[in-house]
């Protein structure tokens, strides 16, 4: 992909249609950090750059000329601007406000190719260089610190992070920004506000990641996860022309987006991240004009109310006309008293290119049968000392693929234990020692083990549901026929039967793992949202 296209004459005539002129005196500055959302510029004579400020110090990302145009992922999403854009020179230019580029993009088979592959590219760019209007300042040793470094990093936004435990400059930073390491992590945000041992939402608003979500509007549907499945619902019900808000209580990517490596996935012979795969359908759904609420969490449903009424845990009011709920499910914890203490200390729900920097030439300890475990234990193998499989049944092959066994079984660095489950953790401000439990021996073995990732069964996040859709003794939400058992908290009021996905709720559905009966496989979730749109059809076609 390439970050900076020329445009050919023929391009950029197309693209004049869309934009206006704009005349640029030497160092003027077009848009600051923080700004509202910025156009992008396309340079007909002279130059402009990008500059980032993370941290406070300047820094040039990249020089634009004739032809080329400035501009990446977050005109597309309709967020804030997290750069300086300035001319260089005097310059002639185009201005394309983010509204005309979605226009442009959704008209233009050829110029959309061109700025969808730049922008992607710029931002992965981008994230890997840190050029951003964030910094943190953070421990490997603090739990709040890995929190945000998985929230932005799952969001997509760049930011640039200091280890206060190996930096030589660490204190210097400190001092300049007033902080003590009593406040780690520190989040330093468009070059100037200080945000100390803030949550994952605090960093969202104060990088205004939801300022461009309108809630005085009702919506054609509201999707409640941003997972794969909703994800996949999104990026199809805006592409034929629905009105799609998308909130999710973390940041996009669901289970998926924990996983280092989906080698089974359709289409992707050499395999993709969880984080991959969710990047790219994040920008595809924005760039049909879906709208992602990040970091917020919904509380209730309004069950008596039509259009229905989400309540988010802040107070703040969504009204839709449809709802999907995608709300996946959650990784079962040990039940270990004392687990929740070290949570982003030594115990891990994610097994990504992050968490493996933690514990590189360590050993490390995956609880979990299942795809998910097993992809993690052989990633995690790769730069570690040995992996060590905590397995509570007699095999994998009912739980786990056949390609991953084999890996497992063939790699000399890990070692399973079967019939075996986690008894007993300890240390101070990290995990230093396990025990496991051979639950057909009755022996414990214990081992100076810092590093322990779970992925067991999952159980739904479904409890804000309860009064108001049938729900299985487990929690996830019944759907279709196996409806036809079940005694609805609200009555069935409609003369025709419920959707395939449909709830005991007319118009409010279930895909993915949330759903009773759903396959626990990617591929599964992203067809059950791809095809519930179908049926969202139908019931806007009722209204």
């Amino acid at each position: 992909m390439s970050y900076a296209p020329i445009l050919t004459e023929s391009q950029l005539e197309r693209v004049r249609v869309f934009t206006k002129p704009r005349q640029a005196a030497a160092s003027e500055v077009l848009y600051d950090p923080d700004d509202d959302t910025p156009p992008v510029y396309v340079v007909i004579d002279g130059n402009i750059r990008i500059i980032s400020f993370a941290g406070g110090i300047e820094q040039t990302v990249t020089t634009y000329s004739a032809g080329q145009f400035s501009g990446e992922l977050l005109m597309i999403a309709g967020r804030r601007s997290i750069y300086r854009c300035q001319a260089v020179t005097s310059s002639s230019l185009l201005e394309l406000s983010a509204e005309n580029l979605r226009t442009l993009i959704s008209k233009d088979a050829e110029l959309s190719d061109i700025f969808m592959k730049a922008f992607l590219a710029r931002r992965l760019k981008l994230s890997s260089d840190g050029h951003s209007n964030v910094l943190i300042l953070g421990s490997r040793y603090s739990a709040g610190t890995l929190a945000l470094r998985e929230f932005l990093t799952r969001d997509g936004h760049p930011f640039a992070y200091v280890d206060l435990d190996t930096d030589r400059t660490a204190q210097e930073m400190l001092d300049r920004f007033g902080v003590c390491s009593d406040d780690v992590p520190v989040v330093i945000c468009n070059n100037g506000k200080v945000l100390r041992n803030p949550t994952p939402r605090e960093v969202a608003e104060a990088l205004g990641f939801n300022r461009n979500i309108d809630d005085s509007q009702v919506r054609d549907i509201v999707v409640v996860g941003a997972g794969p499945a909703g994800l996949a619902a999104a990026v199809y019900a805006a592409s034929e022309g629905l009105d799609v808000l998308v909130i999710e209580r973390a940041a996009p990517g669901g289970q998926a987006g924990s996983s280092s490596r989906i080698e089974n996935y359709l289409g992707f012979p050499t395999g993709l991240s969880g984080q991959e795969l969710a990047t790219s359908a994040i920008a595809q759904s924005e760039k049909f004009g879906a709208k992602i609420m990040v970091a917020r969490n919904v509380a209730r449903l309004n069950c008596n109310e039509r259009p229905y009424r989400l309540s988010l845990d802040d107070g703040q009011q969504i009204l839709t006309h449809a709802i999907v709920l995608a709300t996946g499910a959650t990784y079962n914890q040990p039940a270990l008293p004392n687990i929740d203490r070290f949570t982003g200390r030594g115990i891990y729900y994610n097994a990504t290119f992050m968490e493996a920097q933690l514990c590189k030439d360590e050993p490390v300890v995956v609880i979990g049968g299942g795809n998910s475990a097993g992809q993690a234990a052989v990633f995690l193998a790769q730069n570690t000392a040995g992996v060590q499989m905590l397995i509570r049944s007699h095999g994998l092959a009912d739980t786990m693929s056949r390609y991953l066994i084999q890996r497992i079984e063939e790699n000399p660095l890990i070692h399973m234990h079967f019939n075996s489950e986690l008894a007993g953790m300890s240390g101070d401000d990290h995990l230093e020692e396990v025990s496991w439990l051979d639950k057909t021996t009755g022996e414990v073995t214990t081992q100076p083990v810092r590093h322990v990732f779970v992925m067991t069964g999952a159980s739904p996040k479904t409890g804000w549901l309860a009064g108001c859709l049938s729900l299985d003794r487990q929690g996830f939400v019944l759907t279709g026929r196996d409806l036809e058992n079940a005694t609805p908290p609200q009555p069935w009021t409609l003369t025709r039967r419920p959707y395939m996905l449909e709830t005991s709720l007319p118009g409010v559905f279930a895909v993915g793992d949330a759903r009773a009966g759903n396959v626990k496989r990617v591929a599964s979730a992203v067809g059950e949202g791809s095809i519930v749109v179908h049926m969202v059809h139908q019931v806007l076609a009722g209204i």
